[in-house]
């Protein structure tokens, strides 16, 4: 998006260099991404909002569609890939073939609302998988679980009042994208954290408040947006997780889907700027999906 952008390739990187050096590649198996079709982001976004962005995609150079959002000639192959990636992802599981998975992707996505891209997000990815599990593979209930330092607004506009998908996030309030407090539906159960919550303050809303509601709506998978901006080390924000903190929510959402989801987990990479801390925690919380 452009030098200096923070939604850069060294996050993807940063963290393959870890898993690299912590060894952890060899338990993995890996699986290149396909494309997300366009009839499959339609089930997401508006036909039209989808064309428009193919259509801006430049032949050089860099486009902004917002001050922070923006397309160079490979950011829409990028974006189709990422959604694409969730797509396997939820076929991998439905087929048998694994019980979770980690979408190394970017660019994220649970900004990008039904008809309006921001954030640094075009394609909604976790709603793209989310609706590909309710359509193509008969799932009657799905809960998405974002723990981004930033209120995941276009999943929220996607999913509100749909009774099948229940999604449960925290993030930092008043912050980025402001919003996610304003009378949300029932479906949607919103805990804004204060700038300088740590790990205890999530950990409290997560047994108080998300944990009952999933164990309410007894999701057949887990979509997890995995932002790890909301760590200490990264200064997008003010939220103070450490990497146990995300070991911790990550066995407590593993236990949620052995009771009711077969231990299906789709995880899916959203934010996380500061490189040596996100490559710390996405280590973790593969770690802790795969019991190693």
């Amino acid at each position: 998006m452009g030098d200096y952008h923070p939604e850069s390739p060294e996050r993807l990187h940063a963290i393959h260099d870890r898993l690299i050096a912590s060894g952890l590649d060899m338990y993995l198996a890996t699986y290149e991404a396909p494309l997300a079709t366009e009839v499959q982001l339609a089930r997401a976004h508006d036909p039209a909002y989808i064309r428009r962005i193919m259509d801006a995609s430049p032949e050089q150079g860099i486009v902004h569609l917002d001050p922070d959002t923006a397309l160079c000639p490979y950011t829409v192959m990028a974006a189709l890939r990422a959604a694409g990636a969730g797509i396997l992802a939820v076929d991998l599981l439905m087929g048998g073939r694994a019980e979770n998975a980690f979408c190394l992707v970017r660019p994220p996505g649970h900004h990008a609302e039904r008809s309006q891209a921001m954030g640094f997000c075009f394609f909604n990815n976790i709603a793209v998988a989310a609706l590909h599990a309710l359509t193509m593979h008969g799932l009657r209930r799905v809960a998405i679980v974002d723990f981004d330092v930033h209120h995941g607004n276009g999943t929220e506009d996607i999913f509100s009042s749909d009774p099948r998908v229940l999604m449960v996030s925290t993030f930092q309030h008043p912050f980025y994208p402001y919003s996610g407090t304003d009378a949300p539906t029932p479906n949607m159960v919103n805990v804004p954290l204060a700038a300088g919550a740590n790990g205890d303050d999530f950990r409290g809303a997560v047994q108080d408040v998300w944990l009952p509601a999933l164990a309410r709506h007894r999701p057949e998978m887990i979509l997890i947006s995995a932002g790890f901006d909301a760590h200490i080390e990264d200064d997008m924000a003010s939220l103070r997780l450490r990497e146990a903190d995300y070991v911790w929510v990550t066995s407590e959402l593993k236990r949620v889907a052995q009771a009711h989801a077969g231990g299906r987990i789709v995880s899916m990479l959203e934010g996380g700027y500061a490189l040596p801390a996100l490559a710390r925690s996405v280590e973790a919380h593969i770690r802790a999906l795969a019991d190693l």
